[in-house]
């Protein structure tokens, strides 16, 4: 069946249903409530108290008692699916089987066979699908792609990336094996995501070292990509917090200090070249998850499709699989 036809009427704001009560929620309903496109109409947990209350909190109109029963009720025009990692497949397919696009948040599966599993449901009911990487929404990005575009920096030929933070409760979700936890699946898919998308490519090989304790606590990885880029990046959930993204070219760098959550604070790019003092661009604050969520809705309208297709979720977890079987295996690994 191809439910792609069964766009929301746009007279109205699309009505967002939210899978679970996660952190992560709250900034995104504040995305959502900073636009005119969307509301987020009701929220579903397996703790029918949980979703009241959460509701409640929030001013969420509608709390379900299961996510089965939000997807079915008929009140809701799109999914937000900020559920455990392991679950993100699972309920991002039974959305699209109910007819409702999904917003799922990154890493958009478990492992790549599970991102294909939601690529081909969403070919075949022909609804939106999009990975959340709210980060690159953010104009900062625009900027920094118009500069290698200009040949701001000469040709690139390395890229270099940190996102770490010192977990304070190893019960936390990230921590846990059985919901595909981990720092790379928590935040090192950014590092992965950005060597990606400023390659402008897929890697051909991946290699990467690990200190693991049930999941991968610190994580070391190297991306080889056609032209003879190559990526670096470390990810820790035991290490004290860092974000950092650095572009380097055959004539400079460019350097970012707030690559990944810049929030109410201004983007800063720095430019370094030899003999000149570094040259500092700032742009404007933006709210990164109101400009995704904007750009999903959209999709749901048919006006355009979402920014980043869903092969580029699965791309991203292709890499990821290879990565964490480079650690596995002590070996490159070829894409």
């Amino acid at each position: 069946m191809n439910n792609a036809d069964q766009a929301y009427a746009p007279a109205r704001p699309l009505r967002w249903g939210i899978l679970g009560t996660a952190n992560i929620s709250l900034s995104f309903m504040r995305g959502v409530a900073a636009s005119q496109t969307s509301e987020v109409a009701a929220v579903a947990s397996r703790d029918p108290a949980k979703a009241h209350a959460w509701a409640k909190a929030h001013g969420i109109p509608r709390a379900f008692g299961s996510y089965d029963a939000l997807l079915q009720s008929g009140e809701v025009d799109a999914i937000y699916n900020p559920l455990p990692n392991s679950m993100h497949a699972e309920w991002t397919i039974a959305a699209l089987r109910r007819a409702l696009p999904v917003l799922c948040e990154k890493p958009l599966a478990a492992n790549a066979a599970e991102a294909r599993a939601i690529a081909q449901a969403a070919a075949e009911t022909g609804l939106p699908v999009a990975e959340a990487f709210m980060y690159r929404f953010h104009p900062q990005w625009r900027r920094v792609r118009e500069l290698l575009r200009d040949g701001a920096i000469g040709a690139v030929s390395a890229l270099h990336s940190q996102f770490t933070f010192r977990l304070d409760d190893r019960a936390a979700i990230c921590a846990s094996p059985a919901l595909a936890g981990g720092a790379l699946m928590d935040v090192g898919c950014y590092c992965v995501n950005f060597s990606r998308l400023i390659a402008g490519g897929e890697p051909r090989w991946a290699s990467a070292f690990e200190r693991r304790a049930g999941v991968d606590d610190v994580l070391v990885g190297l991306l080889e990509f056609p032209g003879g880029v190559l990526a670096h990046f470390e990810t820790a959930i035991t290490n004290f917090e860092r974000h950092r993204a650095e572009i380097a070219g055959e004539t400079g760098a460019i350097l970012l200090t707030t690559p990944w959550v810049p929030g109410d604070a201004p983007g800063r790019i720095v430019i370094r070249r030899p003999d000149v003092p570094d040259e500092e661009i700032i742009v404007a604050p933006a709210d990164s998850y109101r400009l995704e969520a904007e750009d999903f809705v959209a999709a749901c309208r048919g006006e355009a499709p979402p920014r980043w297709p869903i092969a580029d979720g699965v791309a991203n977890m292709a890499v990821i699989d290879a990565l964490y079987a480079s650690a596995r295996e002590r070996r490159a690994i070829r894409l």
